[in-house]
């Protein structure tokens, strides 16, 4: 599988759409359209003029045109090509893919079989993992230029990012689109762990009237977003803080909506983040959570919520998986509602 930008349009404008996209020269070979219901999402090259469709970011099978996936450019014994990855991520001209064990030694000859097969990449980094309080990527160059520094196109937004300096996942992209597909005029959203800023920034694309706090203990990642920002020409609207989160929920400020993006440690900052939402109000939380247990962990963050630290009425008004993040946990996005005092949940 490959992770690619889209464009999703119904089926009965499919044949029409994929024609416009050949005509511009834009549409993706090597890798098949996928059908989704009544729907079907074309990969492209680069974002499509002039043609109505949802613009996305989604992982595609390779064709039957040459090679069907790197694996077949590589020659390793049997039993190692078993456990080669299927999936990778490519972040602008980057390629990053986890590899452990006995795949280790051979990391170079998968990165240059990553690198003649990905479309436009220009360097492949072994992903060692997100370390650190600044929770960045620990990516090692094995193949192509040796630089983390790219330009990454997501949702019809361009953003400079450095992935040795700042966390970047292109599996986020629906959830930044679909965020900020919610949000209403005149809201005041606060983005907490933000690193380079996607959500928000989204947002203030998205809508002109909005003004968004972004808080992130990486001063890297906060440069990141102030530049992004200015590029994008928002950046009045934005109030980038480099603060620990625990020290800026000291302060008394509310928010009509909060995004909250740190799966591994989020749950201990619930009830401080739930003060500081307005009544009527929304959170936007993302967990990791055991495959077998969704069911008590949305009664576990709703409890966390109820507590009268959290100073609200609260409802859980949805969960749903993100995408998986390990054989045994998923990343999980959680919706909740703070209501009015005048409003009965």
């Amino acid at each position: 599988m490959t992770t690619s930008g889209g464009i999703r349009v119904p089926r009965d404008r499919a044949e029409q759409v994929r024609r416009e996209l050949l005509k511009q020269g834009v549409l993706r070979s090597g890798l098949k359209p996928l059908r989704e219901g009544d729907f079907v999402v074309f990969p492209f090259e680069t974002r499509p003029e002039g043609i109505t469709g949802e613009m996305v970011e989604v992982d595609f099978e390779a064709t039957s045109e040459g090679p069907r996936s790197y694996m077949d450019r590589l020659q390793l014994p049997p039993e190692l090509v078993q456990q080669l990855p299927s999936s990778f991520d490519v972040i602008g001209t980057i390629v990053a893919i986890r590899l452990e064990g006995d795949l280790l030694p051979y990391q170079k000859e998968i990165g240059e079989a990553l690198l003649s097969f990905v479309p436009r990449a220009r360097t492949v980094a072994v992903d060692h993992g997100v370390q650190g309080p600044t929770r960045v990527r620990a990516l090692e160059v094995v193949a192509g230029e040796d630089t983390l520094r790219t330009r990454y196109r997501e949702n019809g937004i361009d953003f400079e990012v450095d992935l040795g300096r700042v966390y970047c996942s292109p599996r986020l992209a629906r959830e930044h689109a679909y965020i900020a597909g919610l949000v209403t005029p005149g809201e005041r959203v606060l983005d907490l762990f933000c690193g380079f800023g996607p959500f928000g920034l989204t947002i203030l694309r998205k809508h002109a009237d909005v003004r968004v706090v972004s808080v992130d203990l990486n001063p890297q990642a906060i440069e990141f977003l102030r530049d992004n920002a200015r590029r994008l020409r928002v950046e009045d609207r934005i109030e980038a803080k480099c603060l620990d989160a625990a020290v800026f929920l000291e302060e008394e400020s509310s928010f009509d909506r909060v995004i909250m993006n740190l799966p591994r440690e989020g749950y201990k900052y619930l009830p401080k983040v739930g003060s500081r939402v307005k009544g009527p109000g929304w959170l936007h939380f993302y967990g990791l959570v055991p495959r077998d247990q969704q069911r008590s962990t949305e009664e576990m963050v709703l409890s966390h919520l109820t507590s009268e630290a959290a100073n609200g009425r609260w409802t859980l008004e949805g969960s749903r998986e993100v995408h998986p993040y390990s054989p045994s946990q998923l990343l999980m996005a959680f919706t909740l509602r703070k209501h009015g005092e005048s409003e009965v949940p």
